[in-house]
């Protein structure tokens, strides 16, 4: 999803040498916990608060992605990829999000920990412009009921490959987020309903609104940065075509991403030359303790009053 780079020599020897470190590690660590619960290591801090969601206590959960933190660009620590050599279950998101950390989860495939990829739930939609155009898009959990379909693929591989869960506890559980999903789902509806069908029309930092977009009846216009991943950069002339279509669609807000700094947003809306605002919104991670969207509860249903607020007459 992203552009390569060939890495110097020294660095793609210490990476090989780790490789083969970490596949030694990982065929003899798996085991539970010290105080006897399963250990699940996430990969993503959004799946790592739905899998806690889940799981509650009965398993020690590990995110190894930070709050804000970026899924594209994201490294492990050696004490972080420890945890994976340590776990007893893997969940992540798949379809080349989490770049930083597929060559771990190889490892982890390679050693036969039971690894729950979020990505094989649903049938992914692909991007259909930019950088990426063609290729599947990873950011499924913008819409409700595809993480729903998640939740339930999920709960039925962590009944069958950890052990040491309380069934009939985890059932409840998973009934209980169901049912939450459900309420989120139809209630967004509400919301979005408000909006005139002329003006659901979204333009954001990069591509990572498309599940919503096809959920729930919006029309992607562009994005700031071409493509589906941070880690690209928009031309003079992206700027140009993206600012033309902003004018022709009547766009009146950009929503940029609320960890990432919002110049290039700011700079597009000035390309355009017409009133145009631009929100943040929380787009692929999570916020520390009080930064508004601290669960993937709180994340949607903050996305989902700005983006009422600012296309809403």
């Amino acid at each position: 999803m992203s552009n390569r780079v060939q890495l110097p020599a020294v660095r793609t020897i210490a990476a090989a040498f780790a490789a083969v470190t970490i596949t030694a590690s990982l065929a003899s660590c798996s085991a539970t916990g010290t105080d006897g619960r399963p250990e699940i290591v996430v990969t993503t801090n959004i799946l790592g608060d739905v899998v806690t969601e889940l799981v509650g206590d009965q398993a020690t959960v590990t995110t190894l992605m930070k709050p804000g933190a970026d899924p594209h660009s994201f490294s492990l620590s050696a004490q972080e990829a420890a945890s994976i050599e340590n776990a007893d279950f893997v969940v992540s998101n798949g379809l080349g999000l989490e770049e930083g950390v597929a060559q771990h989860l190889t490892q982890v495939d390679a050693a036969g920990i039971p690894h729950f990829v979020a990505s094989d739930a649903f049938e992914p939609l692909a991007y259909t412009e930019g950088d990426a155009e063609g290729m599947d898009d990873p950011h499924f959990w913008t819409d409700p009921a595809r993480m729903s379909a998640v939740v339930d693929a999920l709960s039925s591989q962590l009944a069958t490959d950890v052990a040491g869960l309380d069934r009939a506890a985890l059932d409840a559980s998973v009934a209980d987020y169901a049912g939450q999903l459900d309420e989120l789902d139809a209630w967004m509806q509400d919301q979005f309903d408000t909006i005139p069908s002329a003006s659901k029309s979204l333009v954001t930092n990069h591509h990572v609104f498309g599940y919503l977009a096809d959920r729930f009846g919006f029309t992607v216009v562009g994005t700031v940065i071409p493509g589906g991943t941070t880690l690209a950069a928009p031309s003079a002339a992206d700027f140009a075509e993206l600012s033309a279509d902003i004018t022709t669609a009547g766009v009146s807000t950009i929503f940029a991403d609320a960890s990432s700094p919002d110049d290039l947003a700011r700079a597009l809306a000035n390309e355009a030359g017409i009133d145009v605002r631009v929100e943040p919104l929380f787009t692929e991670s999570l916020t520390p303790a009080g930064g508004g969207a601290e669960t993937y509860l709180e994340m949607m249903r903050a996305n989902t009053e700005r983006i009422t607020s600012g296309l809403a007459p």
